[in-house]
């Protein structure tokens, strides 16, 4: 405190002009003072920092700091000094005003400079890096143009009623696209699906992602047709995303076979024809589960993994292709559902059963049960 009133004292003893002088030249001293220091900092830092964080956020606000001190000296010397108040206003703003203009080109710079990292970066949706740098940079520019707004006293409180009422007449003129909006970015945040992955919607369909935008995500189905589905409808509904946690993908392939069979003859063909698919992974091992005694068969179950959701399909068809002719060869029977009619003559009422019989006689047929 005794220091900074000393300092005070010492500038209040010189002409207003001179000590004016000595605040803006303090103040670019300081600056270029930090640009030095700071550049020398920067080099023995930033090569410990993994990744480019330095180049995009230290080395981009770098030049902003050390131009706001420089302003700070200006704007120390109009608040110390009398300085005529028509002078001393424009004075404040202007500096003001301009060290919110550089702040704002500097974040704007390192919102696209992060955005052009991003593009590049195996570990986020390049269809959600345009979106977020859109938002960011709206937010910025927004808040800054705020801000010189005020720093200049003028009114803005007519012309937020405005934008409250413009942005009302266009939520509900532009609802679904913004639903689909806020859609995409919930879908991104939730890690639901990427570009590439398997999903079966809840209507059925299912297929591969094709693309995920704005407004809506396509799906490319196994009959090679593209089905556009908003992302707003998505965000509400529930998807299996059959690409995670992992791409291997388990498929069940049912088998019955007639009873008296030996089941563990059965069982042996089946992890046999398995083990020969090419298609079917080693690991986890394939494996034969007999699941029920049904109507007219055992019903027995074969599980084992692909490498890929596309492949459960043509793998399904190759093994039930292999399961049938070998089937064949051993002599298994694969049985279908039968059902046997048995009807008494002592419930067909006496009319009835006397033209049954005429009619089997005439015909030279067989009566009875």
């Amino acid at each position: 405190m005794q220091l900074g009133s000393g300092v005070v004292d010492l500038l209040s003893g010189l002409p207003a002009w001179q000590g004016f002088l000595v605040l803006v030249g303090s103040g670019v001293g300081l600056a270029l003072g930090i640009r030095v220091l700071g550049d020398r900092l920067l080099k023995r830092v930033t090569p410990h920092i993994e990744g480019n964080v330095d180049d995009i956020v230290f080395r981009g606000i770098h030049t902003a700091v050390y131009v706001t001190v420089g302003l700070g000296g200006a704007y120390a010397g109009a608040q110390i000094y009398d300085v005529r108040p028509a002078v001393a206003v424009s004075l404040e703003a202007g500096t003001l005003s301009l060290v919110v203009i550089v702040w704002m080109v500097t974040l704007l710079r390192i919102g696209r400079r992060a955005s052009a990292l991003a593009t590049d970066s195996a570990y986020i949706d390049r269809q959600m890096v345009p979106i977020l740098q859109n938002v960011w940079s709206a937010l910025i520019s927004g808040g800054g143009i705020l801000l010189l707004l005020i720093l200049w006293d003028i009114d803005v409180t007519p012309l937020l009623a405005s934008a409250g009422i413009m942005g009302i007449i266009v939520g509900l003129a532009a609802r679904d696209t913004l639903a689909n909006f806020f859609g995409s970015l919930s879908l991104y945040l939730d890690g639901t699906y990427a570009v590439g992955d398997f999903v079966v919607l809840e209507t059925g369909e299912r297929g591969r992602v094709e693309d995920i935008s704005v407004r809506s995500t396509v799906i490319r189905t196994r009959d090679d047709i593209l089905v556009t589905v908003p992302n707003s409808k998505l965000n509400n509904a529930a998807i299996v995303n059959e690409s995670t946690p992992r791409r291997k993908r388990r498929i069940r392939v049912p088998v019955g076979v007639a009873y008296g069979t030996d089941i563990d003859r059965v069982e042996e063909i089946l992890l046999e024809l398995a083990a020969a698919e090419d298609l079917v992974q080693d690991r986890p091992n394939p494996r034969v589960r007999f699941r029920e005694f049904g109507d007219s068969a055992l019903n027995f179950e074969l599980l084992c993994w692909v490498s890929n959701p596309a492949l459960t399909a043509r793998s399904t068809h190759e093994l039930n292709s292999a399961i049938y002719k070998r089937f064949q060869a051993e002599g298994v029977e694969i049985p279908f559902p039968q059902r046997s009619v048995s009807i008494s003559a002592e419930e067909i009422p006496g009319e009835l059963f006397d033209q049954a019989q005429s009619s089997g006689a005439a015909d030279g047929g067989v009566t009875g049960e």
